[in-house]
């Protein structure tokens, strides 16, 4: 659960203290954005948008188990945050591969679908995060901040319709999966992983290096 952080006073020593105090969660921070949902507001009712969206956020959160993860939502963008700790605890899929694949495999069966009235495409940005911390300003609500938060939000910037963004931590976090698994580095659909890009994001030090893989 977050901890709440909530002082009165601006000059708060305790504020401080209680900060400094707080650990870092390590875990997998990524946001899911449906393509082109406002759009369709405009074409149709609610009857006509409204199941789309139940549709495509069904394969995409229920059918993956991520719906425990969700942090935010603003319209149809999503944020979900799995700390490190509950992926590895988990029985089966305990990895950023098969976090990937899940991801993959969700937006291939929207893009592929035979019939296409069904769903909405999507695109994805996903970061490996050490930056972070399960803090919230807001009282009840569960939340996660710091600079790894805002770099994936930077990373989505990045991504189109049928694409996945990630970032070189996450990249590295699969091909070590896969390594300790004695799978090939071009196993599923890391076979169709770009080769190492870099952007300067707003507000982010440096070069950020980072992978794609397009939804065939």
């Amino acid at each position: 659960m977050a901890v709440y952080i909530h002082y009165t006073d601006p000059n708060s020593v305790e504020m401080v203290r209680d900060l400094e105090q707080i650990p870092g969660c390590p875990g997998i921070c990524f946001f899911i954005d449906i393509n082109k949902s406002t759009d369709i507001k405009y074409q149709g009712g609610l009857k006509e948008w409204g199941r789309k969206l139940n549709n495509t956020f069904n394969n995409l959160l229920y059918a993956n188990h991520f719906q425990n993860h969700i942090v935010k939502g603003i319209g149809d963008e999503m944020m979900l945050f799995i700390p490190e700790e509950v992926l590895q605890a988990k029985f089966s899929d305990n990895t950023c591969f098969a976090l990937l694949e899940d991801i993959y495999a969700s937006l291939f069966l929207i893009k592929n679908h035979p019939d296409q009235d069904l769903y909405l495409n999507c695109k994805v940005a996903i970061h490996y995060c050490t930056e972070v911390y399960n803090i919230t300003f807001f009282r009840g609500a569960e939340d996660y901040y710091g600079l790894d938060i805002d770099l994936t939000a930077r990373l989505m910037t990045r991504s189109v319709e049928n694409r996945i963004v990630m970032s070189e931590q996450f990249y590295l976090k699969v091909t070590g999966d896969l390594d300790r698994m004695g799978l090939p580095p071009d196993t599923g659909c890391m076979s169709r992983v770009s080769e190492r890009l870099f952007e300067n994001f707003k507000g982010v030090p440096g070069s950020v290096a980072y992978r794609v893989v397009d939804v065939q």
